[in-house]
């Protein structure tokens, strides 16, 4: 295997698709041949499988490496070991091991045994002469050559071949022994030069110097890969003449030592030590009678040393090998081999292309037709074996030669390996090879990350190729029936409909079945882009099997062959004509073959026959089955470990002998190696992470194996077997019983299969156990471990999310959850579908999982313990393992599974404006704010085509022509009709006026099919434009000083209805746009309307306005409907009408229609982080999507909404939020009464009280300790409620009138109140009473200077102040002398300011993401931490941990972080999804109320400093934290100016001063 990176000139070959000599690949398996004679070694054998084997299979798969060893003599009787087949067999697989193993390929157990010479298994026509010459002077010699041997004319040239035991003629005790009698005859035949020094080795090695010869002495690098054990018995031959019965030295047949093998044996010990001495390992051993008794202590010894010096030198090799790997790694290698695979297939598939001439010339016509123009791409199609894959790869090598200039060819023959098993892979690589081929860059790693931008990036890709127009483009993509997605899909969201010119796409697929040719057919509508292939003229077929024949260097005789012309009438097919070949190419010249069958499926049957008849019908059955059932097939070294785990196999191979080991018990290797040469092209080769996977290689074959082996039972036990492997549940030493035929009662052996551990070391996961075990534990019916060990393992899902990303682990779920009738499965699903955002943005590892899990599932831990339950303790034991600092969820805080929110889709860069839902396609149309249209497939969730063209904010979008057309309109005042199918446009409008016009633009459409009109309004202006011809049919104008800021048509009644901002009801007709009446609304007054939507079967329009009012419009009247707490942004209606949606704020209501209109559908409204801008009902009404300023897209299912929650959040949208009784109760304005506090109580979900304050509440404070609440209002005024009772309220006037109190602060001990406004601070006592405390003061006033305000305060036990400006300024005010200290400027405003428990220093907060660490007896800052995202800045609360060593700031973001307040160190990071209004230290942690109404209960636990530390950023997305420390800073100046003053610490440093003019007065 040669090592090293491709030459360019190799590279520029492979990703061009061209042909030639291709370079192997290296591989991820370490396969070690072993060699030894027959009987000689067993025992050191059985040694090394004990214990040597599986150390150095567990070293490799440490190292990614899957390990096999190759022992064709293992588990055979000495008959078959020698059987001259054997030789032949055991090359092969010595070849197999040097090509493919990284590392260690050879090892050699030589002891004191030669071994038989077999006889060759064919000779050629000369040879035979030769040796027929010398053996005519014996006859009966001579006889029993030619009985033995026949003249096979079928071979080219023909041969003589040696027949089987079976077929040949009982021979007498008195002949010679066939092997002898031809060694005497070569040797006669060398001597006179008869035949050549290799002819005579055939006749004179025995299969051990065959492979030394092989492995060791000819191979290039030996000495790197192969090792020698030779073993040497002192006063051996002392022994062998005294006792003849001893066994371990070749013996002739009388019992006579083999004086001649013993020599041989000698001289091959000898040229081993000469040529190769590096790789010996000598063993010298005393004799002994019972040496082979492992009780012996010279022999244990001697084994244990064996065994240690093969673990030793093989992980040696390894490790070199992997070294030098690693230093001619290739940049993407993964690429080259991918396309080298493909380019592989292609070759060895047109190797016996014949026939298609004329359809190869069609299509080169048609390539050459659509080379200068756009096309749609083109479709092969016909039933499965016709030749589509031949036909592509033929069409692939002469794609250039058709065009006439350069191009580059880009094959992919799809299923055939890992990475063309799915869209997206293939997709990726797709994109990697064209942009390697033409010289662009590549994707980047943050376009890999999304399917979505993906996708974008191939479409954009296929056009920047037809730009460049001196290359054109062909790719060609095989058995696109094969892609995963596609058995679960309706559509190909990734296939271009039309290509550019200069690009062409082919595909092929089946037909003759329901599936993808109809999707296609749906898709693509261009009859003439189908091409359906048809079977091979009766000619065109013989030519075929001729050419078979001639690879295979075989023929057939007449009478053969018309016999198999005769079995195959007309028949074209060449699936059949393939079958027909291998039954053909088995017939020898002599052999009278029995009529083929007719049809493709009964040679099928007919070949699986054949082989039952050659290898046992149960072996055959287990071996087909296990393929075919496997996920995506299985390798050698899986195939003999799962063979192994089969007792039914087992006990058919040992009916008739007994395994040679009493401790273990494995699948004799030889039995596969032989199955496996008949199955020849049955087989598939898959690549798949390094290994080599093998599989059905054809679907019918596929179809009769599934029909033969796997009816029935059958099915599950294949299934239940291959789970065992993969569980790893017989590895590792535990031993499985079975009872086999000669034995008579049950062994309990080891059957030493590969440990199949989830990771086999930190960064290496196991690949291979993530993809198949979910399958088989799911199709053996084992649902239970299924739930148990997969879908409700925290392990599991940690191991398959990192190494798979969420798309793997969710495809996992959706494999099992409809075969799986269990809740709590449901429930973890949506818990990880839920995860996608947090995951998007801030990375995947094991915190960020096991955060998002618990904080969903811990509501359902009690109710739910089986799965869920389990998961949330498995969960907690890995916080409590956690050796980083980590925030621990002690609750649920985070929306939970089962509710409405059933998804998030993030993807869009710029925040969602328009949507709508095209029914029949199930795809989701968005408009965004920097101009795309973006098409998402919702069954599969994933973005199907990304439209461009808008150069402004998209402001609608609706959906026509059954879903397959959309139009859309932005503020670049175009309006532009979609194909969704196809992602093209159809075609634009330019909707008039000029383009750096002032006026509004266009922000409604509606579209009347009936008529084949759009209306667009903008402003004061109604254009209705010709959906076809797109030419403007009327234009209504309204008043320039009264624009219209809502628009509704209703169809049924021909009317446009407009609502302008004076609230003045137009009805214009709809056919030609004059005025039918006005009036002005009744139901408000001096309201601005926003929005309206026409519900057509009313006839009627719902118009949403300024204040909140929801108001029903009719051409007779209005009446109002609903009042909302905020401004109504949109309204949207479902396809039937029957509901309503609409957005306030971050909110979205949902109405239900009825006889009065709408009434109210959903008890809580459905809640955003960011604004809500748009929103669509998906089909059936049992979806609502909507869309925020955040770019996020939610998708919600309304029929959950009417089963009971597990908990309900409290609906707190002002992020006045306060907590008390350590978090038992918490207290908020009410929802569109901000006059009221709410009371909510979290134990039992429900509000519990609410208290009334006769004014709007801007800020709220909760003494604990004196059980007081108080409420600051816009009047100034301060409320104080007590929390036990609902009397005694007490009032704080404000210092002056209608001044709004701003902020409030307690001090720790709860003695003082800082009551803060614009530029005033009051500072109140508060001391014990009864029964209520007492409220003194102010004790101290004093004042700020305007024009900036304060933003936020915080009171000490002194009667010292903190406080921020809105400016950023902070001030350190101390209230008993009257003096102000400025302490360095925040550049933004100061959004929160905390002091510490012991009062000896403080925390600051700012918009700009930056805390400071204030030394308030220095007052200077002591450090500066910043954290910054590309999603929000800044800080939103922070306050210190009970021991002051930590701070908690709740950031903009959506995140909380926890600092060091030691030396400034950002210790954690938690994503928690919503903005966090405040944090309240407890004992180990602190609560923190939501913007989404949940609690945040969360335990800091941050491990000693000896523990191992890792950067909490290490992967988040775009995020970044720094620290500036003043010490550090000063004493790096002092050592930069030694004896000069220390420069300020300020210096350097981009911020301003404070004023210390303030002027502070005490009243």
């Amino acid at each position: 295997m040669s090592v090293g990176p491709l030459s360019p000139g190799t590279r520029r070959r492979l990703l061009h698709g061209q042909a030639g000599p291709l370079p192997e690949p290296p591989s991820s398996s370490v396969a070690i041949f072993i060699s030894s004679a027959v009987s000689d070694m067993d025992t050191e054998r059985e040694a090394l499988q004990g214990t040597a084997y599986p150390e150095v299979q567990t070293f490799c798969q440490k190292q990614g490496l899957m390990f096999e060893v190759v022992d064709l003599r293992w588990g055979v009787q000495n008959t078959e070991a020698t059987d001259h087949m054997t030789t032949e067999l055991c090359l092969e697989e010595l070849d197999r091991c040097l090509k493919t193993s990284t590392g260690p390929s050879f090892v050699a157990l030589v002891g004191d045994t030669y071994g038989p010479c077999p006889a060759p298994p064919q000779m050629e026509e000369s040879e035979w002469e030769a040796l027929r010459s010398q053996l005519t002077a014996r006859p009966r010699d001579l006889e029993l050559v030619a009985r033995c041997f026949r003249r096979d004319e079928n071979a080219v040239p023909p041969a003589y071949v040696l027949q089987t035991a079976g077929s040949r003629e009982p021979r007498g005790p008195e002949e010679a022994t066939l092997t002898s009698v031809l060694r005497s005859g070569a040797q006669e035949a060398r001597r006179l030069g008869l035949i050549s020094q290799e002819q005579w080795l055939r006749y004179h090695r025995s299969v051990i110097e065959w492979e030394i010869e092989r492995g060791l002495l000819s191979a290039a690098d030996s000495d790197q890969s192969a090792t020698v054990f030779l073993r040497h018995i002192q006063d051996r031959n002392k022994h062998l003449l005294e006792d003849c019965a001893l066994k371990m030295v070749d013996r002739l047949a009388d019992g006579c030592l083999d004086a001649e093998a013993q020599s041989l044996l000698s001289s091959l010990k000898a040229r081993v030590e000469e040529q190769r001495p590096g790789v010996i390992k000598a063993h010298h051993l005393p004799w002994s009678r019972d040496l082979v008794n492992p009780r012996n202590k010279a022999q244990a010894r001697y084994l244990k040393e064996l065994g240690e010096q093969f673990v030793a030198r093989a992980n040696h090799q390894v490790l070199e090998r992997l070294r030098e790997l690693q230093a001619a790694r290739q940049d993407l290698a993964w690429l080259y081999h991918e396309v080298r695979h493909h380019l592989w297939q292609s070759a060895e598939a047109t190797r016996t292309f014949c026939g298609r001439q004329e359809l190869l010339a069609q299509l080169g016509r048609r390539l050459r037709l659509d080379d200068g123009r756009p096309h749609s791409p083109l479709v092969i199609f016909g039933p499965p074996g016709i030749g589509k894959s031949c036909l592509l790869c033929k069409l692939a090598e002469q794609a250039p030669g058709m065009l006439g200039h350069k191009t580059v060819t880009v094959l992919r023959l799809l299923g055939t390996s890992r990475r063309s098993a799915d869209a997206r892979s293939l997709l990726e690589s797709l994109c990697f090879q064209v942009c390697l081929a033409y010289g662009l860059p590549p994707p980047l790693p943050q376009v890999l990350q999304e399917h979505s931008r993906v996708l974008q990036f191939f479409r954009v890709l296929l056009h920047t190729v037809s730009c460049r127009k001196f290359e054109s483009l062909v790719l060609l993509l095989d058995s696109v029936d094969d892609l995963d997605s596609v058995h679960r899909s309706r559509r190909l969201p990734w296939l271009p409909l039309r290509c550019p010119p200069g690009v062409h796409l082919i595909l092929s697929v089946c037909s003759g079945r329901p599936g993808l040719l109809d999707t296609l057919r749906h898709m693509l509508r261009d009859p003439d882009a189908y091409w359906e292939l048809k079977p091979l003229t009766a000619d065109q077929g013989q030519e075929m099997i001729r050419l078979l024949l001639a690879a295979a260097k075989r023929t057939l005789s007449p009478l053969q062959k018309d016999l198999l012309w005769a079995s195959l009438p007309e028949c074209g097919h060449p699936g059949r004509l393939r079958l027909a070949f291998e039954e053909a190419r088995q017939w020898a010249s002599f052999s009278v073959p029995a009529p083929l069958v007719a049809t493709a499926e009964e040679a099928t049957h007919q070949l699986c026959e054949r082989l039952e008849q050659a290898h046992g019908q149960l072996l055959v059955d287990h071996v087909l089955g296990y393929l075919l059932a496997s996920r995506h097939g299985l390798s050698e070294a899986e195939l003999k470990d799962v063979l192994s785990l089969d007792d039914e196999v087992l006990q058919a191979v040992y009916e008739s002998w007994t395994p040679p080991s009493k401790e273990l018990l494995r699948f004799p290797p030889l039995l596969w190696v032989r199955l496996r040469r008949d199955l020849g092209h049955c087989l598939a080769r898959r690549p798949a992470h390094g290994f080599t996977l093998l599989a059905i290689g054809h679907r019918q074959l596929a179809d009769v194996v599934r029909l033969r082996y796997l009816s029935g039972p059958d099915e599950a036990k294949r299934h239940s077997v291959l789970a065992d492997f993969f569980s790893g549940a017989w590895s590792q030493g535990t031993r499985k019983l079975i009872t086999l035929p000669l034995v008579g009662k049950p062994l309990n052996l080891d059957r030493k299969v590969a440990p199949q551990p989830l990771w086999f070391s930190d960064e290496v996961a196991n690949l291979r156990k993530l993809e198949e075990l979910p399958f088989h534990l799911l199709h053996s019916g084992r649902l239970q471990e299924l739930k148990q060990e997969v879908l409700g393992s925290l392990s599991w899902i940690f191991c398959r999310g990192i190494s798979g990303g969420l798309e793997g682990l969710l495809d996992d779920f959706d494999l099992c959850a409809p075969h799986v009738d269990s809740p709590e499965v449901g429930l973890i699903r949506d818990a990880v579908q839920l995860c996608r955002p947090a995951v998007e943005l801030r990375g995947l590892d094991r915190s960020i999982l096991c955060t998002e899990l618990l904080a969903r599932l811990h509501f359902f831990a009690t109710s739910h313990p089986e799965l869920v339950g389990q998961l949330c303790q498995q969960a907690q034991s890995w916080f409590r393992a956690c050796p980083h600092p980590v925030l621990v969820p002690l609750g649920g805080f985070l929306q939970p599974p089962g509710g409405p929110l059933r998804a998030t889709l993030t993807g869009c860069h710029k925040g969602i404006t328009a949507m709508a839902w095209s029914l029949e396609e199930k795809l989701l149309v968005v408009g965004t704010q920097d101009g795309f249209v973006t098409v998402w497939d919702m069954e599969e969730e994933q973005v199907t085509h990304m439209l461009t063209g808008h150069t402004g904010e998209v402001k609608c979008v609706k959906v026509f022509a059954k879903g397959v057309l959309a139009i859309s309109a932005s503020r670049d005042r175009t309006l532009r009709v979609w194909n969704l199918l196809s992602g093209q446009e159809k075609f634009a409008i330019w909707d008039g006026g000029s383009r750096n016009s002032s006026e509004p633009q266009i922000w409604n459409l509606h579209v009347d099919e009936g008529n084949k009109i759009v209306y667009s309004t903008s402003g004061s202006k109604i254009n209705a434009w010709h959906l076809e011809t797109a030419e403007l049919v009327f234009r209504v104008l309204g008043d320039a000083t009264d624009p219209w800021v809502c628009t509704a048509v209703l169809a049924s009644q021909a009317r446009l209805l407009t609502v302008s901002e004076g609230g003045l009801l137009s009805v214009w007709s709809s056919a030609s746009g004059t005025l039918q009446g006005r009036q002005r609304l009744s139901s408000v007054r001096e309201d601005t309307p926003t929005c309206a939507v026409s519900v057509q079967k009313q006839g009627k329009v719902v118009a949403g306005f300024r204040s909140g009012s929801m108001v029903l419009i009719s051409s007779e009247g209005d009446r109002l409907l609903e009042k909302l707490p905020e401004v109504v942004g949109f309204l949207v209606v479902s396809d039937d009408e029957s509901l309503l949606a609409a957005g306030f704020g971050r909110s979205v209501r949902v109405f239900l229609a009825d006889s009065q209109g709408f009434r109210r559908f959903m008890a809580t409204d459905l809640e955003h982080e960011d604004v809500v801008e748009t929103a669509v009902f998906g089909a059936e009404n049992n979806l609502l999507v909507t869309g925020s300023r955040d770019a996020l897209i939610q998708v919600w299912d309304l029929s959950r909404t009417q089963k009971p929650r597990t908990f309900a959040p409290f609906l707190d949208r002002t992020g006045l939020t306060a907590v008390s009784h350590n978090g038992s109760y918490v207290y908020f304005p009410r929802t569109g009464d901000k006059n009221k506090v709410t009371i909510w109580d979290l134990t039992q979900g429900e509000e519990q009280d609410s208290l009334d304050t006769s004014n709007e509440v801007r800020c709220l404070e909760v003494a604990e300790q004196a059980k007081l609440l108080f409420t600051g209002l816009v009047s100034g005024v301060v409320l104080v409620f007590p929390l036990n009772s609902r009397q005694d309220v007490m009032c704080i006037p404000p210092p002056k009138a209608r001044q709004a109190v701003k902020c409030m602060s307690l001090s720790r001990s709860e003695d003082h109140l800082a009551i803060a406004y614009d530029n005033i601070v009051l500072v109140l006592d508060i001391s014990p009473g009864d029964p209520c405390p007492v409220i003194d003061g102010p004790v101290y006033t004093f004042y700020t200077q305007l024009p900036e305000t304060i933003a936020s305060v915080s009171v000490l036990a002194d009667y010292r102040v903190l406080y921020g400006m809105t400016n950023g300024d902070l001030f350190l005010y101390e209230c008993a002398n009257s003096r102000v200290s400025p302490l360095e400027a925040h550049r933004s405003r100061v959004t929160c300011v905390a002091v510490s428990h012991k009062e000896q220093v403080a925390v600051s907060g700012c918009e700009e993401a930056l805390l400071c660490v204030w030394d308030l007896l220095a007052c200077k800052w002591k450090f500066e931490m910043s954290y910054t995202s590309s999603y929000h800045r800044g800080v939103q609360c922070a306050c210190f941990s009970k021991d002051d060593r930590y701070v908690y700031a709740g950031l903009k973001d959506c995140s909380v972080t926890v600092w060091s307040v030691l030396d400034g160190t950002l210790l954690a990071v938690q994503f928690v999804h919503a903005a966090v209004s405040r944090i309240i230290p407890t004992s180990n942690g602190f609560i923190a109320p939501t913007r989404h109404g949940y609690l945040l209960r969360e335990r800091f636990q941050c491990p000693s400093s000896g523990a191992s530390q890792q950067d909490p950023l290490k992967n988040f997305k775009k995020a970044v934290w720094m620290v500036r420390s003043r010490q550090r800073e000063e004493q790096a100046a002092a050592a930069e100016a030694p004896g000069e003053p220390a420069p300020g610490a300020a210096q350097g440093r981009e911020s301003r001063p404070n004023k210390r003019s303030q002027v502070c007065l005490i009243l």
